[in-house]
């Protein structure tokens, strides 16, 4: 923690420099001498305001690479939090450290390192479980506390660490696209998967929710490497012949399966995906493959935004980006403003620089985030998020189909891209 010099050491200061100038100036240089001592010495006296402080935080994130779009979303959501801390609390600044972690678990915890050397107070990061799970150990090593929104796989909070926090996860997925299956009263899934952690953990608990409400299911796992997913297309269209398919990946993965359905049009009724779809992004750069097609959101966009915080922070985001934000900025906000509410409570406590900072985000419970109630439990995670899903329309515009009591739109279905 780095701390900016006190007001009143500096006053102090221009107040005694003032009192010893040369009495010998006259005239209006006197004059001058004498009205800058009044005006340091007043401040002496005037009301005791606190120490101008400045924290800084570390950023760990996907910023070139594979899964560039997400990182890039995720840190913006995180510098919106704090411009907008920064503007509401004038004696205090938080500072962002940023390194590139290229979606590697080894650079990964190469970066979190190299922001411990930086005595960064906490690190938010990262953008899959690949990443968070080493990065977040090294953290926990160097005494930091790690908060995320990509960190979702099961094993994130079966570890023992005390500092580590996370506001989505796997079974807040499964709820998500479980209700909107049962909403949409399709009968059978395949169930499409990277076998990455994350996507795997979220492949079987999608796998016993659906069964466990009477639908059939199909599991189809493939390779991160994999190049071509016709063949696997091939499966669900001539095999399978489900209602629904789920894809459980990332962008890439996203663009493969749905450019190969294009191609060979299965005979479904719904497509679905968890994070890393439902974005403008995605939809300005494939407008061919989104129409129709389900993800995982927080807000319609453009957003239906219903509280002086979400105004806020919209402005904030269009005044930084020239554009409109999406979900993953949306996520990483809610746990950055979070954090750095949680730092400014253990510095004013006196609890910041004796570890006080984990104590203080697990003392936390906000009703009015944009993914609603959140507060964590002894492992670290947030025991009430459930996701919301939206649908791309023709236009590229997303509504919020489920849960209906945040419902924008009615689901289009059947629906396809094609």
């Amino acid at each position: 923690m780095t701390r900016l010099k006190p007001r009143a050491a500096q006053a102090r200061r221009a107040a005694a420099c003032a009192l010893l100038a040369p009495r010998r100036r006259a005239g209006a240089g006197a004059a001058t001498v004498a009205l800058a001592a009044a005006l340091a010495v007043s401040g002496l006296f005037a009301p005791a305001r606190a120490h101008a402080t400045e924290w800084k935080v570390g950023v760990e994130l996907p910023l070139t690479g594979p899964l560039a779009q997400a990182g890039t979303e995720m840190y913006r959501g995180i510098q919106v939090a704090a411009d907008m801390f920064n503007r509401r609390h004038p004696q205090d600044k938080i500072t962002l450290v940023a390194v590139d972690d290229e979606s590697n678990p080894a650079k990964a915890v190469a970066a979190v390192e190299q922001l411990a050397s930086q005595h960064v107070v906490a690190i938010a990061g990262a953008a899959n479980s690949n990443c968070a799970g080493p990065a977040s150990e090294a953290a926990s090593k160097a005494g930091l506390v790690y908060v995320t929104s990509g960190g979702t796989s099961d094993d994130m909070v079966t570890r023992g660490l005390k500092n580590f926090f996370r506001v989505s996860n796997t079974p807040g997925y499964t709820k998500g696209m479980a209700g909107l299956f049962e909403t949409l009263g399709v009968k059978s899934v395949a169930i499409v998967y990277s076998t990455k952690d994350a996507t795997s953990d979220l492949a079987r608990q999608l796998d016993a929710a659906l069964k466990a409400k009477g639908v059939t299911t199909y599991m189809h796992a493939y390779d991160p490497s994999i190049g071509d997913f016709k063949p696997l297309i091939n499966k669900v269209k001539l095999q399978d012949k489900p209602d629904a398919m789920a894809m459980l990946g990332y962008e890439n993965d996203y663009v493969g399966i749905l450019r190969a359905s294009r191609v060979l049009k299965p005979g479904l009724k719904a497509i679905a995906a968890p994070w890393a779809f439902a974005s403008p992004k995605m939809a300005q750069s494939f407008p061919d493959l989104v129409p129709n097609v389900y993800g995982a959101t927080v807000l319609a966009s453009p957003a239906d935004y219903r509280s002086a915080d979400q105004r806020d922070f919209s402005d904030t985001y269009q005044r930084l980006f020239k554009t409109v934000s999406n979900y993953q900025s949306q996520t990483s906000f809610v746990y950055a403003q979070l954090l750095f509410d949680a730092i400014a409570s253990a510095q004013k406590a006196g609890t910041l620089d004796k570890g006080g900072l984990a104590d203080t985000l697990r003392a936390t419970q906000r009703d009015d985030t944009f993914l609603g109630k959140v507060s964590f439990d002894a492992r670290g995670d947030n025991p009430h998020y459930v996701a919301h899903m939206g649908q791309f329309a023709a236009n590229g515009k997303l509504a919020l189909v489920w849960p209906q009591q945040y419902a924008t739109a009615k689901p289009a279905y059947p629906g396809v891209p094609w």
